[in-house]
């Protein structure tokens, strides 16, 4: 290895670098209300929902994928 090498590999990545966005600061607070259980329910519900029943139905339709046609 020469000695221009490390001089290379960093003006290689010190450009890389700039490139790069700055890290974000999040600071979170405590909500300012409270999720009621319906809400909670609802929201649970709804995500159970958009999983499941897509999952369901190429398992129950499963034999008719395999067929070749």
């Amino acid at each position: 290895m020469s000695a221009l090498t490390p001089l290379l590999l960093r003006g290689l990545t010190g450009s890389a670098r700039r490139l790069l966005a700055p890290r974000a600061h999040i600071h979170s607070k405590p909500p300012r209300e409270q999720l009621g259980y319906m809400e909670c329910v609802v929201a649970f519900t709804t995500f159970a929902l958009c999983f499941f029943v897509p999952s369901g139905w190429i398992m129950s339709h499963l034999e008719n994928y395999k067929k070749r046609e």
